[in-house]
């Protein structure tokens, strides 16, 4: 892989995907339907999966593709994969708070070594450079020039006073439960893949998911926190979560900076 010129078009990609999605999301209305999982899909997810779609398959034919709104490339099977979840955090994007992204990773052996992470309306924009290292970039965005970068590293934790970030709309006692066996200094809540950003930029220390995600809510953000030098793990066990499992969908996990001491899930 050209690491360099997959660094081009995902965070091409990503910034034309999100000019989609703003151009929605700021109308009047828009229509909301259910998928068979019964979870929502909008004219916004649509648009992005195409955009997104068309672009890999130009710039990468020969690489398997994985995305959420093609039900089809579920199926597909490969040891490397580019792998896409168009809009994460729909629910986030039907209530109009933000908390919204678009995700774009490659997966090498498991691993996603490479991923953009991008939040329009909030206008936050992470991504892996060619190197593997991550980094966020300052606005205003332009398509094919990139702006200013400001490198990203997990923070040195203080186990006595961690900063734990959560879902707001998948929160559950279980959740609760696993975040009283540390000793916090303050919670946040961020919708989306956001929550590995927020461990990536130091703005948070740990977040637990004990809730169903699958293989394309995570890559990206997973890719962002492992260049930024943090790390997620399976929460039974404490091993590294990996991709191309079985129907692309994950274990429970728990997304953190090395050097929180990660208490048993039990």
């Amino acid at each position: 892989m050209n690491f360099g010129q997959l660094e081009k078009v995902m965070r091409r990609l990503a910034l034309e995907a999100g000019d989609r999605i703003m151009a929605i999301y700021e109308s009047d209305d828009f229509d909301i339907r259910s998928k068979s999982d019964a979870s929502p899909v909008t004219a916004a997810d649509e648009a992005a999966d195409a955009l997104i779609s068309k672009g890999l398959r130009e710039a990468f034919p020969d690489v398997t593709l994985i995305t959420e709104e093609q039900a089809d490339s579920h199926e597909r099977k490969a040891d490397t994969f580019l792998i896409v979840d168009p809009l994460d955090g729909t629910k986030e994007f039907i209530k109009r708070r933000g908390d919204f992204t678009v995700n774009i990773a490659y997966v090498d052996s498991g691993v996603p070594v490479r991923g953009v992470v991008y939040a329009p309306a909030k206008r936050r924009l992470f991504f892996t450079d060619a190197a593997g290292n991550s980094v966020e970039e300052v606005g205003p965005f332009q398509k094919d020039a990139v702006g200013t970068l400001r490198p990203i590293h997990v923070s040195e934790p203080d186990n006595d006073a961690l900063v734990v970030v959560a879902s707001k709309s998948h929160r559950d006692q279980a959740t609760d439960d696993y975040i009283a066996k540390y000793a916090t200094a303050g919670m946040t809540g961020a919708g989306s893949s956001l929550k590995f950003c927020l461990v990536a930029t130091g703005e948070a220390d740990l977040y637990p998911r004990l809730g169903r995600t699958m293989e394309w809510d995570t890559a990206a953000g997973h890719a962002v926190l492992a260049g930024a030098g943090g790390k997620v793990v399976r929460f039974d066990d404490h091993t590294p979560l990996t991709y191309g499992k079985p129907g692309y969908e994950n274990p429970f996990f728990i997304a953190h900076a090395p050097g929180v001491k990660l208490k048993a899930a039990r």
